[in-house]
Formats: structure tokens, sequence, C-alpha cells
């Protein structure tokens, strides 16, 4: 099998769509040996924030010396990312080496039980936990968890900790309408004993985690009553009890990517004993150093990609470019037909002048999909090309895909 074939094997799944529950997963793993049971890893769920808090986690601890494992989606450059190891996607030898270990398990499933077949985000479940359990083991894994938490395919195994930085209104047609319905669909990742550490200002969604933590024994960490953050200007302080860590500069923009920093702090603290490498000054040393691909991402001096694909993450954006710069914006923006457009560009409004525009998969939203208010792109390439006047601001947001897409292409420009 070559690499494009088993890349194609894996998309072809996609056509089984998304399937809550646990059952083949477990049916698969065991199949394999079970491999999970030999990570000791951190669990990342929540509708925002989940990767660049997993960034945070993987330089820390990279940096401290560990050997560590990360589980992200989508990818920006390369299917790959999504499986890496110290922040280096894995190789394609062991991609296809990983493939032809669980290919014949997933072809069988459907044949030897009475389950249906796999999804695809199973399938690249079940690659990462035979990888980081059998083929290339880590001294720990960051895993992000899909859309879900209590029936997505991560959750087969038992954490170190668990990780939410966010509960928001997406993907309501399989999780829930409320926020209430989703945090519990989040939270139900959470086993006996585990730590739960989290930032939340909602009501409900405490409620939520406090009932869960209770009924599995399970000490909370929340931003704000059990570590706080202190803002001053561009960087901040972090305080939990007599640990202080002060004048933290990010890369990441935004007072929410300082939280989410705070959530990768408290964790790395309370994972000291079994990892003792990572110290404070480490800490601030592997914040500091954080990257994260495709999120305020400067591409040229004044055009930036962001991934905001929610109306929560959108809001977090505004925020950012309120204060960012003084020249005037144009936005470039792409979606797919899963989220509240209209919304999303409503809220951009308040920053600049909004252009919308399609691109090439299978869910994004047509020009006809939107509002006719605003100005439609027919080919963003055009756009991207002629965003280099240096008066304006350029900023290109939507859909992660989407931005996939065009951070290939500048890349390509500037190569």
């Amino acid at each position: 099998m070559t690499y494009q074939e088993a890349l194609e094997w894996i998309h072809s799944k996609l056509t089984f769509g998304i399937k809550p529950g646990l059952e083949r997963m477990d049916w698969m793993l065991e199949q394999l040996g079970h491999p999970e049971r030999n990570l000791a890893a951190v669990h990342i769920v929540g509708t925002n924030g989940k990767g660049s808090t997993t960034s945070y986690l993987q330089h820390i601890f990279s940096i401290a010396g560990y050997e560590v494992g990360t589980f992200t989606s989508p990818y920006i450059l390369d299917f790959r990312e999504r499986i890496s190891v110290n922040g280096e996607m894995m190789a394609k030898t062991d991609f296809l080496q990983a493939v032809e270990r669980i290919k014949p398990v997933v072809e069988r499933m459907p044949l030897e039980s009475d389950m249906e077949p796999a999804t695809e985000f199973e399938v690249i479940t079940l690659l990462m936990f035979e990888y980081f359990g059998h083929i290339h083991p880590v001294d720990i894994a960051f895993i992000e968890a899909g859309m879900g938490g209590l029936y997505d395919s991560t959750n087969v195994f038992k954490a170190l900790a668990v990780i939410c930085p966010s509960i928001g209104l997406d993907h309501q047609a399989v999780l829930g309408e409320t926020h209430e319905a989703i945090a519990r669909q989040k939270v139900g990742v959470l086993d006996q004993k585990v730590p739960l550490i989290y930032a939340n200002s909602r009501v409900d969604v405490e409620r939520v985690f406090q009932a869960k933590a209770r009924e599995t024994d399970s000490p909370t960490y929340c931003l704000g009553r059990d570590f706080s953050i202190e803002i001053l200007g561009d960087s901040f302080t972090y305080r939990k009890g007599a640990c202080e860590i002060s004048a933290i500069h990010l890369k990441l923009l935004g007072t929410h990517q300082m939280a989410n920093a705070s959530l990768a702090i408290t964790a790395s603290l309370l994972l000291e004993k079994e990892y003792p490498r990572v110290t404070k000054d480490i800490i601030k040393k592997g914040l500091e150093s954080t990257h994260w691909a495709g999120r305020t991402e400067l591409m040229r001096q004044n055009l930036m990609i962001d991934g905001a694909h929610n109306q929560e993450s959108i809001a977090a954006l505004v925020a950012v470019m309120k204060n960012y710069t003084e020249k005037p914006i144009k936005i470039l923006v792409a979606a797919i037909n899963t989220k509240p457009a209209a919304a999303m560009l409503e809220q951009l409004e308040e920053i600049g002048q909004v252009s919308v525009t399609t691109f090439d998969y299978p869910r994004a939203l047509t020009l006809q999909d939107y509002p006719d208010k605003y100005t439609k792109i027919t080919s963003w390439q055009e756009w991207v090309d002629e965003a280099k006047s240096p008066d304006v601001f350029y900023l290109i947001t939507g859909s992660l895909y989407f931005i996939s897409q065009v951070r290939q292409y500048i890349t390509k420009e500037l190569a």
C-alpha cells in the first residue's frame, strides 16, 4: 500500500458519517490488544481552545525533555499533523505501518459483528492509539476529543487529567441545544478521581461539572476560583496558592489565550510528581515558545489568518482585532454548512468590511447560501493575490478546512 492509497482508504470512511458511541472502538481496540491501556495521557475536551491548550502542553513537556504525543484535529498542511511527537508529525513509514495494522481489524468488524462500519474519525483515533500505544510509545500524550466527549471515540482511556477550555453552542444537532446539555456531553469523559481543570463563567455549566465531579469523586480546578491570571498589557501573571509565574508573554493573541495557557499551567503543576522535570521556568519557557498554525497567524505583515469557526471563537477574534490595528480591516470569510454563518458575519462587521467566498470542501457554503448584503468573491485565490495594500489590514477567517487551503496557497507563494 502506498501513502496515497492509505490516505484514500481513511478518507473513504467519510461516507459513514458521524456515529456517536463507543462499541465499535471497544471492539477494534480489543482486536489490537488494547493499545490505549499503555498510554499516560491527558484528555482535552470543550468547544473552543482545545488545540491551543494542547499546543501549550506539548511545548512545555517537550522542552522539559519528555517525549510527547499529541492528537489534534483538523490538520492545516498535512494529514499526519493530527498525530505528532514533540510537534513533529508522524513519519510516512510509521503512518503506513499503523494503517497496515489497523486496516484488517477495521474491515473485519462489520463482517464479524453486528456493528456498522467504522467512521473516518474512529479510524483516525484507532490509528493514534495503535501508534502511541504499540508502535511509538511516548512519555505522555495530550489527546484532543472530537466534537463531543461522552460518546466520542477518544473516550476509551483513563486520563491523568481532563481539561475543558470552554463550553459553547456548537454541533447542537449531535450534542444538544443548550450549554447545559453540551457540558454534560463534554464532561462525560471524566473518570473516578481524575482531576478536572476548566474555565467557565456560566452557572448552568458549573452545576453540570460539579455534579459529575461529585459522582466520580474528582477534584476540580476552576479559573477564577482555584487559580487566577492577572493581565498586564500583553503579558499576564499566573497564581495558584503560593505558586506564581509572572510576566508571561504569549505569541498567541488574546485574553482567551491567556486563559487557555492558565489551564495548561495548572495541569502541568498537577502532574509535577509524575513529571518532575516540568518546573515553573520550563512552564514559562514552553508557553512563550508556543505557536499554533492558523490561529491569529500573520502570513504577511498586514495579512492574518484565523480559524474562528463558531460564534464564540469569532467573538474572541473580534476582541483581539479591536486592539490589534488602527488600519481599516478587510475580511474574507468561508464557512461550512453546520455553522451559524449569518450570526458570525454580523459579529465580524463590528471590525471591518466583510466579503464571503466558497472553497473546495463537501460541506462548504456556496456563494448563494450567504446573505445578499455581503460582497461575494468567486475566487479567494485572487482576493489573496490582491490583498497587498499597505494601508489596509487583511483578515481571512472561518472554517479551519478553509484556513488550511489558504495557508497552503500563501506558503507556496512565499516559498
